[in-house]
């Protein structure tokens, strides 16, 4: 389970590797070091493991691959953990592009900005909803009033048999609740297989603000990646297939892939890019300008940096929103119990008169 601290720590391991190698102590000292680090959180057996491929004379491409379980190596037998941990498609792809240009420690430092940021972002969302999370917990901890009457009199008058309605009802809505975010929390994990995290895309398309923030953080992934993939001397083709897993979008990813055949026979990626809806008109005009000007990465920096930020601020956005709701709904639902409760307290006086 992905949880701030972890991307906090994940951040703090690249952080440390950049300024090591920067340093110029060489790769394999740096991840050794980094593995008597245990604030960084990372289990010393994947580092050793990494180790081990590079002093084997492996790249640091194919260790990755090695060490994630991509590729196999008869010398070694990767346990179930190392194929579990923190090397995703996004990250491997940046790596790559570093080793290809001799520019490591900038790939670790752009990682180590890009989960900075991430948790961050969680973090602010999770302290932006933790009133509505108690509050929704309180609301359903006291509604229905019949079943918390129950339990009072039950304790007053010691038969607390009258008790086990009550905490057989919260223990089924709390149930539900709690499953509930466990499942999205669950189905937000990007180490999900293909079909599972489109089927999650496609229900995130169909909600206001979630939909552009979903878009929007792809892109700016999409423009971060491919920025250090150029950069690194990919050719262009691999460049957008490699940035496009790395987008974390599976709609993306395969219209990116449709390019191949038509990138092959002359097209330019600008006119490929215009030609989906995907890419907003924003990033259509200016990877043009770019294209034509000569000046990419300057230009796939900027819409990275603007992405990034307003995805964020359209996530922001949808949290608020969804307060709200929350909010809404729980003062609608107070007020009909409220109202309920009087009209049934004055109907029985008027009865008795």
């Amino acid at each position: 389970m992905v949880t701030p601290g972890k991307l906090a720590r994940r951040a703090a391991l690249f952080e440390q590797l950049a300024a090591t190698i920067a340093a110029g102590v060489p790769l394999i000292q740096a991840i050794e070091m980094a593995s008597r680090n245990r604030s960084t959180g990372v289990p010393r057996k994947i580092l050793e493991q990494l180790v081990h491929h590079l002093k084997n004379g492996h790249t640091f491409t194919d260790s990755m691959q090695l060490v994630s379980g991509q590729k196999r190596d008869p010398d070694i037998t990767t346990k179930r953990v190392a194929k579990e941990y923190w090397l995703s498609e996004f990250d491997m792809a940046l790596l790559s592009a570093g080793e290809d240009s001799g520019r490591l420690d900038v790939s670790f430092k752009t990682l180590a900005r890009y989960y900075a940021s991430r948790a961050k972002l969680i973090r602010d969302t999770i302290a932006s909803s933790i009133i509505t999370i108690v509050t929704l917990h309180v609301f359903l901890l006291v509604f229905p009033i019949s079943y918390l009457q129950r339990l009072a009199l039950g304790i007053v008058n010691n038969q607390y048999s009258e008790c086990l309605p009550f905490l057989l009802e919260k223990l089924e809505v709390f149930g539900i609740l709690y499953g509930a975010a466990w499942f999205l929390m669950f189905s937000g994990q990007g180490n999900r297989g293909e079909g599972w995290r489109s089927g999650v895309e496609g229900i995130c398309n169909i909600i206001p603000w979630l939909r552009s923030a979903v878009k929007y953080l792809a892109v700016a992934r999409l423009a971060m990646a491919l920025d250090a993939l150029l950069n690194a001397g990919v050719p262009v083709i691999r460049a957008w297939e490699l940035a496009a897993m790395a987008s974390g979008s599976p709609q993306l990813k395969s219209e990116i892939f449709k390019w191949t055949p038509q990138l092959t026979q002359g097209s330019t990626p600008s006119d490929m890019v215009a030609q989906i809806s995907y890419f907003p008109e924003m990033f259509t005009q200016l990877y043009h300008t770019g294209e034509i000007s000569g000046r990419q990465d300057e230009t796939l920096a900027h819409l990275h940096t603007y992405f990034e930020e307003e995805g964020n601020r359209k996530l922001q956005t949808f949290c608020r929103v969804l307060n709200f709701l929350i909010y809404f709904t729980i003062a609608i639902t107070v007020g009909i119990f409220v109202i309920s409760f009087w009209l049934k307290y004055y109907g029985t006086m008027l009865n008795s008169i």
